[in-house]
C-alpha cells in the first residue's frame, strides 16, 4: 500500500490546516491509519491514529485541537488542525497499521509550518 499525504503548508499561530491521506488501495482492510510528527530536531512521534472502527487516539498535544477521521469510501483519512501553534511545527507523516505497534506503512512527509 502506497500513502500520499498533502496539505501542509505555512499557516500563522492560532490558524488551522487540514492534513489528508489518499492510500494506492483499499484502505477497509488497514487495522489503524494515523499521522506522525517528526519536528525538527526530535524522533518522529504519533500526533493520532483511528481504527477501522472509528475510534481514535491522541497525543496529549493534539487533543482538543485536532481531529482525525477515515473514509473507507474513498480510501482517505484525514487530520483536522485547529489552534495550531509553533510546536506543531514538523513533517506530517501518513501511516497505516495493520498489527503490532509500529505502522507497516509510510507516506511521505508532508512539512506544517506553524509561525508565531
Amino acid at each position: 500500500v502506497q500513502l500520499q499525504a498533502f496539505g501542509g503548508g505555512l499557516v500563522q499561530a492560532g490558524g488551522s490546516l487540514r492534513l489528508s491521506c489518499t492510500a494506492s488501495e483499499s484502505i477497509s482492510s488497514i487495522n489503524v491509519l494515523g499521522w506522525y510528527r517528526q519536528a525538527p530536531g526530535k524522533q518522529r512521534e504519533l500526533v493520532a491514529d483511528i481504527g477501522s472502527a472509528g475510534s481514535a487516539v491522541y497525543a496529549d498535544s493534539a487533543k482538543g485541537r485536532f481531529v482525525i477521521s477515515r473514509d473507507n469510501a474513498k480510501n482517505t483519512v484525514t487530520l483536522q488542525m485547529n489552534e495550531l501553534k509553533p510546536e506543531d511545527t514538523g513533517l506530517y507523516y501518513c501511516i497505516g497499521r495493520d498489527f503490532g505497534r509500529q505502522p507497516q506503512y509510510w507516506g511521505q512527509g508532508t512539512l506544517v509550518t506553524v509561525s508565531s
